[in-house]
C-alpha cells in the first residue's frame, strides 16, 4: 500500500494510485480494434488478429438488416435523444422495443436503459432499502455489486449456484424482513447458469423476490432466444433484466416486468430520471435484431454449432474444459502471469483470446475467456484448439 504523503503533487500521488490498483501480470490497457469481416479484426499498427474475444455472439452488431435499421433511424431522430426519457428524449422507436421486448419476454411492462450497468444500478436501489437483506451470488457481475452498495440493504453473499447455502442465508434476520435474492442468467466469467425452476421455487419457499441479469443468456438461450428464464413466467421471475450489446448487437438494456415494477422505476431510478436516453438509432438496431432471432437457421443456430464443434475440437486436442454450453468458454490458467503469458503466445499466433484475472475473477481462478460467435466458423475453432494446445 502507497505511503505517499496527502500533500504531494498530483502525478505523483496518481501514479502512486497507480501503482496500488495494477493487478499482477501487468496493467490493463485498452487497444483500438477495427472489424475487418467476419470474426477477425485489425489492430491499429495492421495486425489481422482472430477475435474470441467479443460478446457480440451473434455478428448480429455488423448485421445487415441491424446496420440499416440504425440508419435509418439516424436520418429520422438525428444521434441521440436529447434528454432523460422523464423530459423530452422518450421517442416512439423506445416505445416499440420496449413493446416488442414485453412480447419476447412475456412481461406486461419494460423500461429502457442506456445501458446494463445503468439497469442494475436502478434496480436494486429501487426495490429494496435499509432493513432488506440482498441475497446475492458470490459471482455476480460488478454492477450488481455496486448497486447493492448503493441501496444500503443488509448484503449476504452465497456460494456459486449453491442453493442449499442460499437457503441458510435466505433464513437470517426476523420474519417479516423484505428478502431479495440476485443472480445472473448466464455468468459471465464462468459461462454457467442456475437451475432457474429449483431457483424459483426457492426464492417462492422463502417469500423472496427473484432478480435476474440475463446480460448473456439473452438472445441466445430459450426459445427464439428469450433467455435462461424463458420457460419461467413473470411471478417466478418478477425482475428480468437483459442488454443489448451482447447477442443483440447494439448497446442499451431492459427491465422488464410488472406495470408496478416499472412505474416504481419512473419514481426512483436514477440511471433512468438523471441521464440522457437511449439514442434512438441503438433503440431501433436492438429492435431489428430481435426480429433476427426468430429465424430457424440464422444466427442462434450457427453458433450452437460452433460451441459443439468448439468443444469436439478441444476434447481432441486433450484440452480440459469447464461445463459450459454457453459462447463463454473459460479456459482454466489459475495464475494472473501465466494467464497474461499465455494470452500473449496465442495472440503471437493471431488469435486474440483475454486473459481474466483478479479482481475480475477470484485469487487463485485466473483464466482466459474465450467467446465464440456465430461468426467464426470451423477452421477458426480448429485453429484456436491447436494453437491452445501448442502453447500449454
Amino acid at each position: 500500500m502507497s505511503t505517499t504523503a496527502a500533500g504531494a503533487d498530483p502525478e505523483t500521488w496518481l501514479a502512486a494510485r497507480l501503482a496500488d490498483v495494477t493487478p499482477p501480470g501487468g496493467p490493463r490497457r485498452r487497444e483500438r480494434l477495427h472489424p475487418v469481416g467476419g470474426a477477425w479484426v485489425r489492430t491499429a499498427d495492421g495486425y489481422r488478429l482472430l477475435n474470441f474475444a467479443g460478446n457480440d455472439y451473434l455478428g448480429l452488431a455488423t448485421h445487415p438488416a441491424v446496420v440499416q435499421a440504425a440508419q435509418q433511424a439516424l436520418q429520422q431522430y438525428g444521434t441521440g435523444s436529447g434528454a432523460s426519457q422523464l423530459m423530452s428524449g422518450y421517442r416512439e422507436v423506445h416505445h416499440q422495443l420496449e413493446q416488442e421486448l414485453c412480447r419476447f419476454t412475456g412481461r406486461p411492462a419494460c423500461a429502457l436503459f442506456a445501458s446494463g450497468y445503468q439497469a442494475n444500478l436502478a434496480v436494486l436501489p429501487a426495490l429494496v432499502g435499509p432493513g432488506a437483506l440482498l441475497c446475492m451470488d458470490q459471482r455476480v457481475h460488478a454492477s450488481l455489486v455496486d448497486a447493492a452498495l448503493l441501496s444500503r440493504a443488509r448484503v449476504v453473499r452465497f456460494r456459486h449456484l449453491d442453493l442449499a447455502d442460499l437457503a441458510r442465508k435466505l433464513e437470517i434476520g426476523p420474519v417479516g424482513r423484505r428478502r431479495v435474492v440476485v443472480t445472473e442468467g448466464v455468468f459471465s466469467m464462468e459461462g454457467d447458469s442456475p437451475s432457474m425452476e429449483a431457483l424459483a421455487r426457492l426464492c417462492h419457499q422463502h417469500d423472496a423476490m427473484l432478480v435476474v441479469d440475463d446480460a448473456h443468456g439473452f438472445g441466445v438461450l430459450g426459445e427464439h432466444g428469450g433467455g435462461i428464464t424463458a420457460a419461467l413466467d413473470s411471478s417466478q421471475v418478477p425482475v428480468l433484466i437483459g442488454t443489448f450489446g451482447k447477442a443483440l448487437g447494439a448497446a442499451g438494456a431492459f427491465v422488464a416486468g410488472s406495470s408496478t415494477l416499472i412505474a416504481l422505476l419512473e419514481q426512483c431510478a436514477r440511471t433512468l430520471i438523471y441521464t440522457t436516453a437511449l439514442p434512438p438509432a441503438l433503440a431501433a438496431a436492438a429492435l431489428a435484431a430481435l426480429t433476427q432471432l426468430r429465424r430457424a437457421d440464422g444466427p442462434r443456430a450457427r453458433l450452437a454449432r460452433n460451441i459443439a464443434a468448439w468443444r469436439r475440437l478441444a476434447q481432441q486436442q486433450g484440452l480440459v474444459l469447464q461445463d459450459s454450453e454457453t459462447p463463454i468458454q473459460p479456459f482454466p490458467v489459475v495464475a494472473s502471469e501465466q494467464a497474461c503469458l499465455l494470452s500473449q503466445a496465442l495472440r503471437e499466433r493471431g488469435l486474440l483470446v483475454p486473459a481474466m484475472r483478479p479482481p475480475t475473477v477470484p485469487e487463485g481462478a485466473s483464466r482466459l475467456r474465450i467467446s465464440l460467435s456465430a461468426l467464426h466458423d470451423t477452421a477458426d475453432l480448429r485453429q484456436l484448439a491447436e494453437a491452445l494446445a501448442a502453447c500449454t
